[in-house]
């Protein structure tokens, strides 16, 4: 039942945010091209690590980043495919992208994910992390762009302001710069979300949780319609 009504939610979402466009179309004389085609992005979800890259693991628990990521990233396909969007995830199981585990298998990994956003002509990428910190007190979800894309900071504003207004924020944060492969694989709107520290174990113990994983990707999905706006 809670699926149902967050998928509701996610096409009212939207909805509003296609509304509010054509109607600033007609205010300006002029109908909104990224409103009224919304529905025709290419979303790609890329879930962070993978394989015998595990990432960072909880304090706590040992529980692998990779598989927090892959289990929010599947969550947040949901939520765009089932408002319209065409999806496309980098990895959609446990495995990673780098063939064989040899010398060089981390590059190998990158290049991959690379090679499917732009074979998907990627009209947005985000790229779902944890994140980890000697000081254990540092807690709440960061996002990323990259210095030189204007659009890049503009989805990062509008997913960080997404994540600053859920309930479990106890801190409100900034989206920050980020020098990252990830983040430099197109020109269009590109961003790495850390949706949390695992080194703190009140968000590893809201991390490993399947409701809190569900709506963590409600919030990016939001912001990320928000974008469009």
């Amino acid at each position: 039942m809670k699926f149902i009504f967050f998928r509701k939610s996610a096409l009212i979402a939207v909805a509003l945010i296609i509304c509010a466009g054509a109607t600033f179309g007609i205010l300006c004389g002029t109908v909104s091209t990224e409103a009224t085609a919304v529905s025709e992005k290419v979303i790609v979800i890329d879930a962070g690590h993978g394989g015998i890259d595990a990432g960072v693991r909880g304090t706590e628990t040992s529980t692998k980043e990779s598989d927090i990521n892959l289990a929010i990233a599947k969550k947040l396909k949901g939520y765009f495919s089932g408002a319209g969007f065409k999806t496309v995830m980098t990895r959609s199981n446990n495995g990673g992208l780098y063939g064989l585990s040899t010398s060089g298998f981390k590059m190998r990994d990158m290049k991959k994910r690379k090679e499917i956003i732009e074979e998907s002509h990627a009209d947005m990428v985000i790229s779902v992390h944890q994140n980890f910190c000697p000081i254990p007190s540092r807690r709440g979800g960061t996002v990323f762009f990259d210095k030189d894309s204007e659009c890049g900071k503009a989805l990062a504003d509008s997913i960080q302001s997404s994540l600053n207004a859920m309930e479990e924020c106890v801190k409100k944060s900034s989206a920050l710069v980020g020098d990252y492969y990830m983040l430099k694989c197109t020109a269009n709107p590109s961003v790495i979300v850390e949706c949390g520290f695992l080194s703190n174990t009140e968000d590893e113990r809201l991390l490993i949780s399947a409701e809190y994983q569900d709506k963590i990707a409600y919030a990016i999905f939001k912001g990320a319609v928000a974008y469009y706006s």
